[in-house]
């Protein structure tokens, strides 16, 4: 189980409020209405410049209340993450190559995929050591990712110089009850960062390709890119504690703290690139109510609430709910009181900002057998979706890049930009 955690120690670390230095261009209300038209089929290709990720409205593809996404039962991100997925088990294991199947056949060239394995006992497997797999996603800016010209530029942009946007959500379910599928805890946060990988994909290489085209690459002070952490054993296999709980996020905070880029990187360790951790956890249920829990990372709490906002505006969500998703936004900084433990402490231990997108209270369902595709409440999740989509685009400045649109949109734009 996860406690609120309010000890006043760990609280301080987070209790300075202060924003990133970088370009955040808010996208236009075109682009915001043109994010329907990325949930495809899962016939889709992976994208490139040429090839847009869909040219099919939302409205198309689930006409009908089937979702090719998100259903249940038969959608290609979705369903194959329900069922049992206990560390060490087939189901785990099935789990996994769903995971590696995608990024491999629907993802980008760019995007590199690495398992981060370790072991451990727990109280119910006594000396027999279970496996963990973390799934790590990353894509760079190609010009950090080549090899360097010989003899290397002294300017030439290196792994350690990337500051990352990383967003995280756990695969593994329950060891019991025996047969627990996890649909909110955390089937849907998988599949939502699924699409969202998908989603900006075609944009995040057209930006990149403009960019190189330009002679600009690398040139504009700050190197951006996308991270999406898979991680497994976030759940207790007896009682919640600091050993029985979080093996995955545990054993990767800590191989990443001692993993050190080159010399004269922007970045000494994996860990300081994290420019923001965003933890999904609990989503798929109707009427969610998430708090902003972090004062140092309200900023980022109150993008994301006027992307549901706007969104909301231009009737681009289905659902509506009595209160928005993320109704927090004016929060006083008197009333940030704990946080719930999750899989964003041990890196937040270790420094790394947390954006923690978790309903309180939890799902009616959470730890009970009821937490299956059936009780999920599929316009919720499409509605996240999008939410989710659009405050990545926004981090990673892709308004203008989105591939499919018509050209009388380009000068629809919104009147914000910020530099953070």
């Amino acid at each position: 189980m996860r406690h609120l955690f309010t000890s006043l120690l760990l609280l301080a670390l987070t209790i300075i409020q202060a924003r990133p230095s970088f370009a955040y261009t808010p996208l236009s209300d075109a682009t915001l209405r043109h994010l329907p038209r990325l949930f495809s089929s899962s016939s889709s290709s992976p994208s490139s410049s040429s090839s847009p990720s869909s040219s099919s409205s939302s409205s198309e593809n689930y006409s009908d209340g089937f979702d090719p996404d998100f259903d249940p039962t038969h959608g290609a991100l979705l369903a194959p993450i329900l069922r049992p997925r206990v560390p060490g088990t087939p189901g785990h294991a099935a789990v996994q190559e769903h995971f590696a199947a995608f990024a491999r056949d629907r993802l980008h060239a760019g995007w590199a995929a690495e398992w981060h394995n370790t072991t451990s006992a727990t109280p119910a497997t006594g000396d027999r050591a279970v496996p963990f797999r973390n799934l790590v996603l990353r894509r760079d800016p190609p010009w950090t990712t080549a090899p360097a010209p010989a003899p290397a530029s002294a300017s030439a942009s290196r792994e350690g110089d990337v500051a990352r946007l990383t967003l995280a959500a756990h695969y593994d379910s329950l060891y019991r009850p025996e047969g627990f599928v996890g649909a909110v805890d955390s089937a849907v946060p998988c599949a939502l960062l699924l699409f969202v990988a998908r989603a900006v994909d075609a944009a995040l290489t057209r930006r990149w390709e403009a960019a190189e085209r330009s002679g600009e690459a690398g040139l504009d002070g700050e190197e951006k890119g996308l991270q999406i952490l898979l991680l497994d054993g976030e759940e207790a296999w007896v009682e919640w504690s600091e050993r029985d709980s979080l093996y995955g996020s545990r054993a990767l905070a800590e191989a990443w703290e001692r993993t050190r880029y080159e010399a004269g990187s922007s970045f000494s360790t994996p860990l300081e690139a994290i420019s923001l951790f965003v933890l999904l956890d609990l989503l798929g249920a109707a009427e969610p109510n998430i708090p902003s829990y972090f004062p140092k990372t309200h900023w980022a709490y109150q993008n994301l609430a006027k992307i549901e906002e706007r969104l909301r505006k231009l009737d681009l969500l289905e659902t509506k709910p009595r209160k928005p998703f993320l109704a927090e936004s004016g929060k006083e900084a008197t009333r940030f009181r704990g946080f719930v433990q999750d899989d964003h402490v041990p890196f937040m231990r270790r420094g790394v900002d947390i954006l923690h997108i978790i309903p309180s209270p939890f799902p009616s369902v959470w730890h009970t057998m009821d937490d299956d595709g059936p009780h999920l409440d599929v316009p919720t999740i499409r509605d996240w979706a999008k939410i989710m989509t659009a405050f990545v685009a926004e981090w990673m400045d892709l308004e203008g890049y989105f591939p499919d649109m018509a050209p009388s949109d380009a000068g629809d734009k919104y009147s914000e930009k910020e530099e953070l």
